[in-house]
């Protein structure tokens, strides 16, 4: 993919993005919480797939920037758009409606426990200092919210384990798209991968959804829809693939730790879920992996 390094830290010039990116995804839990007391789980994320894309493939249109798949690409598309898109928006759709927004966003961000020994083990990327430190701090403050909300994940261990199999599943994605890397630009790899990998998600909408609850929707669920499509997928998927495809595994999903944080946090703005200690203790934690995984280091002259 054209554009792309591997650095051991992330590049000055995507921390804008991860920012935008970090809140993008952050409030999204809410949204997402929102959107499915009224739309159905399946047609939900086929109108975000779709239309995210359709969105995405305009704005390059309008770029000018070449949108055809080398013939040969094909093969590694469909295998990054089942485990990054398919497998990712199923689980975790199904997962959010059983469980609270926040808890579910702490739970889907457990992805860099998976994703740094998938990276060491099919990339041979090499662990580091920082890099260690920085994972004991951010697992440490997932695992001190899990501990937290034992209770809330017996109460419902289906919906748990769609959510944990989740990040599984986008932790693998994350690897694969490092081992076996797209050979086109990040908006229209992104695209094509939104637009395959909610096809057999709208196969089994028709099947299994009534579409005709879409015409009783109300405006909250509405504008959580909305949000959706135009900021977390046309928007922040586009930004997760280029700072995935341009750092180490260890650093891009490091860098995803704030999210969760900023879930908790909407949730309890927008859904009256009060942050407890052991939140605001795991704040400090995941901001101190983040800045010691992705800040740049300062060398001596």
């Amino acid at each position: 993919m054209s554009g792309v390094r591997d650095g051991g830290q992330l590049p000055r010039s995507l921390w804008l993005m991860l920012a935008g990116l970090t809140f993008a995804w952050g409030f999204n839990w809410t949204a997402i919480k929102v959107a499915l007391t009224e739309v159905p789980p399946l047609t939900f994320r086929t109108i975000c797939l779709g239309a995210g894309s359709a969105v995405l493939f305009a704005v390059m249109r309008a770029g000018r920037q070449p949108l055809i798949v080398p013939r040969n690409q094909w093969p590694r598309l469909m295998l990054l758009a089942f485990f990054n898109v398919t497998c990712w928006n199923v689980l975790v759709v199904f997962g959010v409606a059983m469980i609270p927004s926040g808890r579910a966003s702490i739970l889907a961000f457990t992805m860099p426990a998976w994703a740094i020994p998938l990276s060491v083990w099919l990339l041979g990327e090499r662990m580091n200092g920082r890099r260690l430190t920085g994972l004991a701090l951010g697992m440490g403050g997932m695992a001190l919210l899990l501990g937290e909300g034992a209770m809330s994940l017996k109460a419902a261990p289906v919906g748990s384990l769609l959510v944990l199999s989740a990040a599984f599943t986008w932790a693998l994605g994350t690897v694969l798209q490092k081992r076996y890397p797209m050979a086109m630009p990040a908006g229209p790899y992104t695209a094509w991968m939104m637009l395959i990998g909610g096809i057999p998600i709208f196969v089994c909408a028709l099947i299994v959804d009534d579409p005709s609850r879409l015409l009783a929707v109300s405006l909250w669920p509405a504008l959580g829809v909305l949000y959706n499509v135009l900021v977390a997928f046309a928007f922040a998927t586009w930004a997760w693939i280029r700072i995935a495809t341009a750092v180490p595994v260890a650093v891009s999903s490091l860098s995803m730790l704030m999210i969760p944080v900023v879930g908790v946090m909407s949730g309890a703005l927008f859904l009256g879920e009060r942050p407890s200690w052991a939140e605001y203790t795991a704040l400090a934690l995941v901001i101190g992996s983040l800045l010691t995984v992705v800040a740049p280091v300062r060398r001596l002259a």
